[in-house]
């Protein structure tokens, strides 16, 4: 399996090259990754303590993220190397203060793998989640090199738990220990006879907690709600734009006002959102000088501020729900106490479905519908406030994950 995974590894790397010049993402894959050993060399001294800490893209470090933090503040004599795979992850943290270095990750080929490990010589590697590099893996336990995955999460159709999956099950074997999410990962996990695995929970809780604590507060976010009924749509995708319009258009009254904050920030696919919008519309970019507050659709061409705008929200629409990928964060509305809205791609989502058991969250399939939950929200105070309690004392009695792992982490750095 390995040799296989090896020469497909290698024919990836040049198309990787190819590829590059004509698409942006994979441009941002290849040539983030030409400086990493430089990066490291200079950055790291071979005498140094490091915690490496390993992130897919963006979701998963914010599930990293409280362990980061706390390991700077608690762990002072420690140097923090924070990596990724995606540019989009990269490319919003890649100035991250908490850490000493963040790189992407190189391509796991052996030689990479080798050099990597040599300059970072981790006394503890954390992996947030999911990434599963076999050679990686395996470097790490020859190394002896205690490795954990935290909030991570197992399903029975994962090929680890498949008649044909030995190979990757043997794989899991090099982690030291395991923190998962729930008790179907646990166990699943001692199905297959691993048993050093933990149900703490996942840190993603005690970050959007950690939320309540910072100043939310956004002047321009004030000026245009201005104390009327506001529905917040975070990272939306071309399909929960077209759902938000046609409401917008043909249901909402003055007294309604949106904010949109898109997933595609190009210019191009702005412009045309704003453009099929019959309200009274403004961007991020262009709000100098304008009077915020009459205008009735705010759409937000940044990236950065949506955890707080959340915080003004009456209802929130999470996009992603209408795109294979799925969902995106809903823990980030629920923790102000506010119903939350998605579409129907959820299942693979823990968050999704057990708000949506609590009835805390509902989902939603075809444009009625949709016009119809907002329909209810806004004309139903009651029910906003019912529902957004049960979002809140989901967040609140799910915290608490990140104290379990720190715990053990702890008695690995002291």
């Amino acid at each position: 399996m390995l040799f296989i995974y090896n020469f497909l590894l290698f024919v990836s790397q040049i198309i990787l090259k190819i590829a590059a010049p004509f698409h942006k993402k994979t441009g941002l894959f290849v040539a983030g990754r030409a400086n990493v050993f430089a990066d490291l060399q200079q950055a790291l001294d071979p005498k140094d303590h490091v915690v490496w800490f390993h992130c897919a893209s963006l979701g998963e470090f914010e599930q990293g993220r409280p362990l980061i933090e706390a390991v700077r503040k608690d762990q002072p004599t420690y140097k923090v190397v924070l990596t990724f795979f995606s540019p989009s992850g990269y490319e919003v943290r890649k100035d991250y203060p908490h850490a000493d270095v963040v790189c992407y990750l190189p391509l796991d080929t052996q030689a990479n793998v080798r050099r990597f490990l040599d300059l970072v010589h981790p006394t503890l590697a954390v992996f947030v989640k999911y990434e599963f590099w076999p050679n990686m893996l395996l470097a790490l336990k020859k190394r002896k090199t205690t490795t954990l995955l935290v909030s991570g999460i197992f399903r029975k159709e994962h090929y680890f738990f498949k008649p044909f999956g030995k190979g990757m099950r043997n794989l899991l074997q090099s982690f030291t220990h395991f923190f998962v999410q729930d008790s179907n990962s646990l166990q699943l996990l001692r199905g297959i006879g691993l048993t050093n695995a933990t149900h703490s929970g996942d840190t993603r809780f005690d970050r959007v907690y950690d939320i309540l604590n910072q100043d939310n507060s956004l002047p321009y976010v004030t000026a245009f709600k201005e104390d009327c009924y506001t529905l917040v749509a975070g990272s939306t995708w071309k399909e929960d734009e077209d759902l938000l319009v046609e409401y917008i258009n043909q249901t909402a009254t003055a007294q309604e006002k949106f904010i949109i904050a898109p997933h595609n920030i190009k210019e191009e696919d702005i412009l045309a959102l704003k453009a099929s919008i019959a309200k009274k519309t403004v961007l991020y970019s262009e709000k100098e000088g304008i009077s915020l507050k009459d205008c009735q659709v705010f759409i937000i061409d940044t990236v950065g501020i949506l955890t707080k705008i959340y915080s003004v929200a009456d209802v929130a629409y999470v996009g992603g729900g209408f795109t294979k990928s799925g969902v995106h964060n809903i823990l980030e509305p629920s923790v102000f106490g506010i119903p939350v809205v998605i579409g129907p791609n959820f299942v693979k989502f823990k968050e999704a479905t057990d708000l949506i058991a609590r009835d805390a969250c509902s989902t939603v399939g075809t444009s009625e519908c949709f016009s119809r939950v907002l329909l209810d929200f806004k004309n139903d105070a009651d029910l906003r406030r019912e529902k957004g309690e049960k979002a809140f004392h989901y967040i609140n009695e799910s915290k608490g994950a990140s104290q379990k792992i720190l715990a053990y982490m702890s008695s690995v750095l002291k």
